[in-house]
């Protein structure tokens, strides 16, 4: 049972912030005045702007820790802290919400048992009030949750007893299959627009977008991304009967949204349809998956749409919710929507009207040899601004990696792989550049919402692509076994030999036995860890036969599939998802493997990009940066700054926002895959970040820190 622990000791503390809190609710302000952040990423139009300017380029290299916050879960915290009065708000690694005194970061309420701890991710919580009802919602699994700000205690008139679940607006075939969400919804008056993260495998939940009422957790609408007969997009679909069977789903928006509340439009960019990878039973355009749609509000009408890719085969879903801002265009002000994908590609809109503010060219592309597959033709290109992270067919010979000790077997891998751009996925490799996690990332850009100036971080990782024919015999394709199970559900990432890809993401699975017991595994299973998703729909029988498989046990079971697995076998799977490395780990081309740009929206030109980290072990061989992996998004300040953590080597920086100098840097205890929140609590500004590292194979943190400038004597 999840409850509610006070843990700081005394009772004068809590009675103080709790008054203290309902003050500074009556006079919050709106968040367009970029001066609290009291919303994911600081405010609905996702600006990551604010205008507090205490810490500025004349005293930046003053910041010293203001105070440090200890967890008791330790591991990947990508969450964005948000600050509501004197409260700040966050999730720990092991989805536990806590509220913390945003001046002193002691602990005032904690919802969530130790024992009962989740493996997921969570980028952070909502909040919303209405006079003296003030309330945190957030996720474990599929449970969306609401709590009393104040105290942390479960709101009982929402949902059954405190909680919905995020499936009670999907069809009945999709109840008990895996549903979760790991950004925080978005609200509009009574109404909070949930993001949802569905499976990328045959029979993936459908991502229909959901708006539910704050205060009772009803459904108020829900608009189907994968569309219904009645709507005219159901024709870019050719296999009706896998859309009527279930065997289709995703489209969902899992990166989150951006709202413009004066005009109540919601704007809402859609991931790929699943399956990934193999498009054979989901042939056509297949709207309204890889778009960002704008929707009213109010009701989930659709107002308009675009799609950035066209029955995508390549996971190329938009990794960020989109930012608002106001563009000059042609002498014109302009209320714009601007996107940031994995490509490294950057759209722009009219948000008014769908009107892109720079060309889009439909472009011909190499076309699918895979049985069964029908890619599209075409895909479409922004002419400007140019792609802010280099492209798969930019990659020749002369890009292997200087730093590699086996540059000719690389050579070699390089000639084999197809580097054109929308190379389709075949049984022969496919660089794919930028990688599956982009390009951008889902910590997204920022933006100086007035000027036009995106700010936007970069990967540089280079994978390959390969598919390879369904190796399993007609015996095993007709009985669920835990080497059938194991090849459906988990190959793809851990390998069929188990050894994972560890410089990934995936760990080895060999010797699981001896890392951990049949319980943690059979959690882990059911309910995922970190971006892996969990398979509840598989039967206790189903997960004791897996877990044997992977103990290396007799199988437990061997079933005669019969009706019970309804889903069409597909003739080819996705071979994992493999970076393109040299022996030491390292990426296989040349720097820069990790970048930071400022674009000019209004004219579609750069205005500076600069090298962001680097690489451990490679300091004394080159004078300059290498760069590094990096999630997680930027701060941008009105006074000229630039704050951004999310680097696999683990510093917080800080540049000069107008010519991307770096002004002054900090190790952090742990690398932080998350975007900071700044604030001011009396008078004094604070840049507030979860150091969780653990990803991409950092040593483990627990700690949220923040930083402020020391006190006049």
């Amino acid at each position: 049972m999840l409850i509610h622990r006070p843990l700081i000791r005394g009772l004068l503390l809590p009675l103080l912030l709790s008054l203290a809190f309902i003050a500074g609710c009556s006079k919050q302000k709106e968040t367009s005045t970029y001066e609290t952040w009291s919303t994911y990423l600081g405010d609905k139009a996702n600006t990551h702007f604010t205008t507090l300017n205490e810490i500025d380029s004349t005293n930046v290299s003053s910041l010293k820790i203001a105070w440090e916050y200890e967890s008791e879960d330790f591991g990947q915290m990508q969450m964005n802290p948000i600050v509501v009065d004197t409260l700040l708000y966050g999730v720990t690694a092991a989805l536990r919400v806590v509220a913390l005194h945003a001046a002193t970061g002691e602990q005032v309420w904690q919802f969530g048992e130790k024992l009962e701890a989740w493996h997921s991710t969570s980028r952070g919580v909502t909040y919303w009030s209405k006079g003296e009802d003030k309330r945190i919602l957030f996720t474990r699994g599929s449970q969306l949750w609401a709590l009393n700000a104040l105290t942390g205690e479960p709101i009982s008139s929402f949902g059954n007893k405190g909680s919905i679940d995020l499936r009670s607006g999907l069809p009945d075939s999709a109840k008990e299959k895996f549903v979760i969400s790991n950004t925080p919804g978005i609200i509009h008056e009574d109404k909070i627009i949930m993001p949802l993260r569905v499976s990328e495998d045959i029979g993936a939940a459908p991502g229909n977008l959901m708006a539910l009422n704050v205060e009772t957790g009803a459904l108020a609408w829900v608009f189907h991304t994968i569309p219904l007969p009645e709507d005219p997009a159901y024709k870019t679909w050719k296999d009706e009967e896998s859309i009527q069977k279930g065997h289709v789903g995703g489209a969902n928006n899992w990166a989150g949204m951006a709202l413009d509340a004066e005009n109540e439009i919601l704007y809402v960019p859609t991931g790929s349809a699943a399956p990934d990878f193999y498009g054979g039973i989901r042939k056509g355009e297949n709207l309204y998956a890889n778009s960002l749609l704008a929707l009213d509000v109010n009701t989930g009408n659709l107002l308009w749409h675009f799609q950035f890719t066209h029955h995508d085969v390549w996971d190329r879903d938009p990794p960020a919710p989109p930012n608002l801002m106001m563009l000059s265009n042609n002498g014109k002000s302009i209320p714009a929507v601007v996107q940031v994908t994995k490509q490294g590609y950057v759209f722009a809109f009219n948000r008014l009207t769908g009107e892109p503010l720079f060309n889009v060219e439909e472009r011909k592309v190499p076309q699918s040899s895979l049985t069964g597959e029908e890619t599209w033709p075409t895909q479409p290109f922004p002419v400007k601004p140019k792609p802010f992270a280099r492209q798969s067919n930019e990659i020749s010979l002369e890009n292997i990696s200087p730093f590699a000790p086996n540059k000719e077997e690389l050579k070699r891998m390089l000639e084999q792989a197809n580097n054109a751009v929308y190379a389709p996925p075949s049984l022969d490799p496919v660089l794919l550049l930028p990688g599956y996690d982009g390009g951008a990332e889902w910590g997204g850009a920022g933006v100086d919402p007035e000027n036009g100036i995106l700010y936007v971080n970069s990967n540089e990782m280079p994978f390959i692509l390969r598919m390879g024919k369904d190796s399993l015999t007609p015996a095993e394709n007709d009985a669920i076994t835990g080497k059938s199970l194991y090849a459906k559900y988990c190959s793809v990432c851990h390998q069929r030999n188990r050894e994972g890809a560890i410089q990934s993401g995936y760990p080895s699975l060999v010797g699981l036995k001896t890392k951990l017991s049949e319980l943690e595994t059979k959690q882990i299973i059911q309910k995922g860890k970190g971006m892996m998703v969990g398979f509840p729909q598989l039967s206790d029988e189903e997960v004791d036969g897996l877990i044997a498989f992977l103990y290396d046990e007799p199988d437990k079971m061997e079933v005669t599939s019969n009706n019970r697995d309804e889903y069409p076998k597909l003739p080819y799977r996705h071979l994992g998802y493999t970076k393109f490395l040299d022996s030491n780990g390292l990426p296989a081309i040349d720097p820069p493997w990790g970048t930071l740009h400022a674009i000019n929206m209004n004219t579609g030109d750069y205005v500076w990009s600069i090298t962001l980290g680097d690489t451990p072990g490679l300091e004394n061989k080159t004078g300059e940066h290498t760069g590094c992996e990096s999630y997680g998004g930027p701060i941008i300040t009105e006074n000229g700054l630039l704050f951004i953590a999310g680097t696999k080597d683990g510093f917080f920086r800080i540049f000069d926002r107008h010519n991307g100098k770096l002004l002054w840097q900090y190790k952090l205890p742990a690398a932080s895959f998350a975007t900071p929140a700044t604030y001011q609590v009396n008078n004094k500004q604070y840049i507030a970040l979860a150091c969780g590292g653990e990803k991409l194979g950092t040593p483990k943190g627990n700690k949220i820190i923040a930083f402020a400038l020391p006190d006049n004597p």
